[in-house]
């Protein structure tokens, strides 16, 4: 055999030892628990399986507390890059099969390596946690590294998608590299995320909780709003990507990718002219609506189950990817809350960040009240929603479908906050306040002067009627020039789409004054 091949035939053999992470047992274990290995969830992600790996031969530099002894190909680790839908990705893989994927300064230096690959070139990055945390045997170095790919998760924020995927253990400072991420996709009963856990939880406050209970896919997809995707396993959690980077350009200075879906753009839905209840205060289904303004079958949800009384997502009109954000009357009547309008303003300022026109549907009452709003600061959050359109350049559409009161109406893409195009169905009510309170503070003494309490509500009724149909109604708005044009409900998917042609080559010609940046209330 000649030396040449005698190479060929070492180099086989490291790689096949390399593509073993832990080993065999450690492998054999992962499998066990419902979870893919890093190379067979990079082989699902790529098209066709295929990818270049990077850094396969990496590994740890430390010594001390037996680190000698305990050395791996890649150390706990794979980066590499390939394509997804036809288009470039650089991919994370965590292994934790060797040490519990711990992240050490090799390991890290693997990950920031990749996303400035990623960064210098602009393509998404995907990175698969399935990590313990920092490597304890390797002290500062491990901290050094967590900081080190937190700095690149900040310098590539805004300039290239960024996906989490949380595929096993990620609790203490590890969570933030994913928090800093754009989107985050859990995996039921198998992931978790907190900043401590059970132990410390019981030591300190006396809790008893599991790791799922704590920090779960469930908990944190429902209750802290921290994952934007569920999936039941690591092949569902893949696929999500995958669809998810169908409606993304693959960096900030791209357009995104615009597909033929064969629906007619001009497609008229009547349905539509009878889906408001007649009763202002009856709730109904806005999902009813979004799935017939939008090509079929397209619409594809963020965060589903958090803050129920707005709703988030990607679709498609005519072809063109675009964010959808909804008020839901099914929950709060549509009222803004905190957890709505950080829903909403992150979202919004995603979208704008990697050009994805907006269309905004609207029927909100306004802010939702009470003290424990007010207490833990809706006044703060809520202004999220005024600057993150304020400040979006996008083309911003909306439709007032129903009720837009007082600065909830401003908030939600109005005119005021720079939209491009905004148009009312028949049925929208558009005012400082609900008629039947601005009835009540109007008319306070004459309503005072009647005793009889069902003579009251009858003249009640009668005032906020009158204030509806002069100061409420969208004919006024329109008078104004607020408002673009009152549109026939069933009409409205083929004048979204000819307005976003129009606008989907928007300049933004407004003046900014010179700043370093603005200062969204965080």
């Amino acid at each position: 055999m000649s030396s040449v091949r005698k190479e060929i035939e070492e180099l086989r053999k490291i790689i096949e030892q390399a593509k073993l992470g832990g080993g065999l047992e450690a492998i054999k274990k992962q499998h066990e628990q419902g979870k893919l290995t890093a190379r067979e969830r990079l082989e699902l992600l790529f098209d066709e399986g295929k990818y270049v790996e990077l850094d396969m031969l990496v590994t740890h530099r430390a010594t001390e507390f037996g680190m000698s002894e305990r050395k791996a190909y890649g150390d706990g680790v794979v980066t590499a890059f390939g394509r997804v839908n036809g288009r470039h990705v650089v991919a994370i893989a965590q292994d934790f099969t060797f040490m519990g994927g711990s992240v050490g300064e090799m390991h890290a230096a693997k990950i920031v390596k990749a996303m400035q690959i990623a960064l210098s070139v602009g393509v998404p990055i995907v990175f698969l946690n399935d990590s313990g945390g920092a490597r304890i045997q390797e002290g500062v170095d491990s901290l050094k590294g967590y900081g080190e790919i937190f700095y690149m998760n900040v310098m590539a924020s805004g300039s290239v998608p960024q996906i989490a995927v949380i595929m096993g253990p990620c609790a203490g400072g590890a969570v933030y590299s994913p928090a800093l991420m754009d989107f985050i996709i859990m995996v039921s009963k198998t992931s978790y995320m907190f900043i401590t856990g059970p132990r410390v939880v019981k030591a300190a406050l006396g809790e008893e909780v599991t790791e799922y209970e704590l920090g779960g896919a469930e908990i944190h997809a429902s209750k802290s709003g921290v994952a934007h995707f569920v999936a039941r396993d690591d092949r569902e959690a893949i696929e999500i990507v995958k669809k998810l980077l169908l409606y993304l350009p693959s960096n900030s200075l791209e357009l995104p990718p615009r597909i033929d879906t064969g629906d007619d753009p001009f497609r008229e839905e009547p349905y539509l002219n009878n889906i408001v209840p007649e009763d202002p205060s009856k709730p109904y289904n806005m999902y009813e609506i979004i799935l017939r303004v939008f090509d079929r079958d397209t619409f594809f949800e963020v965060q589903k189950d958090f803050a129920k009384n707005a709703i988030i997502g990607f679709a498609r009109l005519d072809g063109y990817s675009v964010c959808v954000v909804a008020n839901n009357p099914m929950f709060y009547m549509g009222s803004l809350d905190i957890d709505s309008s950080d829903k909403i303003a992150r979202f919004v300022r995603f979208c704008d960040a990697f050009n994805l026109p907006i269309i905004t549907f609207v029927d909100t009452p306004g802010f939702l009240p009470g003290t424990a709003q007010e207490h833990r600061g809706i006044i703060r959050h809520g202004a999220k929603i005024v600057y993150a359109y304020a400040e979006a350049t996008v083309p911003k559409l909306t439709v007032i479908v129903r009720k837009a009161y007082g600065g909830a109406y401003i908030a939600m893409g109005s005119r005021h906050l720079g939209a491009d195009f905004v148009v009312a169905w028949p049925t929208a009510e558009i005012a400082v306040m609900g008629p039947e309170a601005a009835a009540e503070i109007i008319w306070r003494k004459q309503l005072q002067s009647v005793q009889d309490e069902e003579e009251r509500k009858k003249l009640l009724q009668k005032l906020a009627e009158e204030y509806r149909a002069k100061l409420a109604t969208p004919y006024f708005t329109a008078s104004r020039g607020y408002i673009d044009a009152i549109i026939e409900p069933a009409q409205t998917r083929k004048v979204l789409v000819e307005a976003l042609n129009l606008f989907i080559t928007k300049r933004d010609v407004r003046f900014r004054p010179p700043k370093k940046h603005g200062l969204i209330p965080l």
